[in-house]
């Protein structure tokens, strides 16, 4: 730190490796909306390689602020590094400069409070990264003091250039979209359906024939205007229904607007509301990289509440459902090794995740079921993966599957486990498993009780301005709904997460099976159709 350049040279390096960064997210970010990297790395990894690109460019930016500020040459005061057109130093290029610092802090924090954002505006705002990459590159071309060297021409040339290209590319995948067709209509379920089912099938058929020329899926735009997702649900076609096991129905889903469908990760489930005025939640099993299309699959539940009785006797192809955007309270973490849990209709969401990992990485599945016949996706999963995919058969055993010893033969210290099935295969899963790595969704609630007896509470209504009392007897879902607060809800049994809302005040009492106590301590949220609160007070953000 005795050389009194020091500081000059920390604030030239910082900003070279600041644009340099920069320009790798927003390229990344082009290549991660196409299938290019699937062969490389799982979504996971390639998300977490986007933000980390994103977030050192930003420390990037602060130590290049931070080394202004002590180079007593250039000494820049506080005043001047965050207030457009202070600066007596080319006031104008130095300002584009604080205007980009602002954008960029702006993109990164949109990414990492994507889930709490309406994805309109996030897509929006994440879009403006292309604006502070332009803004740099005006920056460092007025501002810089090595302009006109051979290699930062160079390397401006190259950052310039990958920019440009990556905004050619994202122009041309955003512009691509098939011509409209027409799409079967939405039928009444209490007029009937037959009456119209040709019409459907005519159509649905004419649009096979016309995708079949582009490749294997479904037409994506089928109507002159897409859905708008980010405020309610979309109206989408079921296109396909199929048995995909005895007892299970497969369906595929088409949007009826066109255009991409909303991203989704593994693990993710789709909330639809049938005809019969329910909302259920079925996790995706297709391929997250799809954009096309939603695949899931639905068991016939012996004691169904009505949802899966009525798609397994009463959906047909041409119907059109409502269905809310994914959402993901199962993500699939980064590892370098796997071992997927799944029994019986379990293996969904676990599917998506297979689907996600490139076929260099490293994993095993462990399937179990009453019978092979009942295993949905069981065929084609060992004629993909034989050496990977463990399946057991209860009806092919004399006794139950030793699932302990089958988790110490199918993992090592780093493996991350995933399972996904009934409560008694979830509880086996968990005691054989290290807690820090055991991930599990579950379909039925853990029963948890109150601590002392539930008693009457107050919700600060903040968004909607109003105060509702809880009567002790009564859920706070119950209670908001009774005063017409407008929660999304479906499980009413703290499964599904779909009532999630945020806490602004007050301490929940968490009673739910979503997520991990901590982890909605660390989000902010809490699921009222089970949970209350700890005192006698909540504010939430409804």
């Amino acid at each position: 730190m005795n050389d009194p350049h020091i500081w000059w040279y920390v604030t030239r390096t910082s900003a070279i490796l600041a644009w340099t960064l920069m320009t790798l997210s927003v390229t990344w970010g082009v290549l991660l909306s196409t299938r290019v990297l699937r062969k490389v790395a799982d979504s996971s990894r390639l998300q977490d390689l986007h933000r980390y690109f994103g977030g050192v460019a930003l420390l990037m930016v602060v130590l290049h602020m931070v080394s202004l500020v002590l180079d007593q040459w250039a000494h820049f005061s506080i005043v001047e590094l965050l207030v457009p057109l202070q600066s007596s130093y080319r006031p104008i290029p130095v300002a584009i400069g604080i205007l980009a610092v602002y954008l960029l802090a702006a993109v990164y924090g949109s990414s990492l409070l994507r889930d709490r954002l309406p994805p309109k505006f996030w897509k929006g705002l994440h879009y403006t990264s292309y604006a502070t990459v332009l803004a740099v590159a005006f920056h460092a071309g007025l501002a810089g003091s090595d302009v006109g060297r051979w290699w930062y021409v160079s390397l401006s040339t190259a950052l310039i250039s990958l920019t440009a290209v990556s905004v050619i590319v994202r122009l041309i995948m955003t512009s691509r979209a098939p011509a409209a067709l027409p799409v079967a209509p939405a039928v009444d379920v209490a007029t009937g359906y037959e009456g119209e089912l040709a019409d459907a099938v005519g159509r649905l058929a004419a649009r096979r024939a016309i995708n079949a020329q582009a490749g294997p899926t479904l037409a994506t735009t089928v109507l002159d205007r897409a859905p708008d997702w980010t405020t309610a649900a979309a109206a989408m076609v079921v296109v396909d229904v199929h048995d995909a096991a005895d007892g299970v129905r497969a369906l595929r889903l088409l949007p009826l607007g066109g255009g991409d469908l909303p991203r989704w990760e593994p693990g993710a489930h789709l909330t639809i509301e049938l005809p019969t005025g329910q909302t259920r939640q079925y996790s995706l099993c297709g391929d997250p990289a799809v954009r096309s299309h939603y695949d899931i699959a639905v068991l016939r539940d012996s004691l169904s509440r009505g949802g899966s009785a009525w798609i397994h006797d009463g959906l047909r192809p041409g119907m059109t459902l409502q269905v809310w955007a994914p959402r993901n309270h199962f993500p699939l973490v980064a590892a370098h090794d796997y071992l997927f849990v799944a029994g019986g209709i379990g293996i969904t969401p676990l599917r998506s995740m297979l689907d996600s990992l490139p076929s260099r990485r490293s994993w095993r599945l462990l399937y179990l079921g009453r019978s092979r016949t009942t295993m949905a996706f069981l065929p084609d999963l060992l004629a993909r993966h034989p050496e990977r995919v463990f399946a057991y058969a209860r009806d092919e055993h004399p006794a139950r599957a030793d699932v302990p010893a089958a988790i110490a033969q199918l993992t090592n210290a780093t493996t991350e486990v995933f399972c996904c099935g009934p409560e008694e295969l979830i509880d086996a899963v968990r005691a054989a498993t290290s807690p820090e790595r055991f991930h599990a969704e579950h379909f039925v609630p853990v029963v948890r009780t109150h601590v002392g007896a539930a008693k009457e509470l107050t919700v600060d209504c903040v968004r909607s301005g109003i105060e509702v009392r809880v009567p002790a007897q009564s859920s706070v879902l119950e209670a908001l709904e009774s005063q017409g607060v407008p929660i999304l809800a479906s499980c009413r049994r703290g499964v599904c997460g779909s009532c999630e809302v945020r806490v602004l005040d007050g301490q929940p009492e968490h009673l739910d099976s979503v997520l991990d106590d901590d982890e909605k301590g660390e989000l902010g949220v809490m699921y009222p159709c089970v949970s209350r609160a700890v005192g006698t007070r909540l504010a939430l953000d409804v």
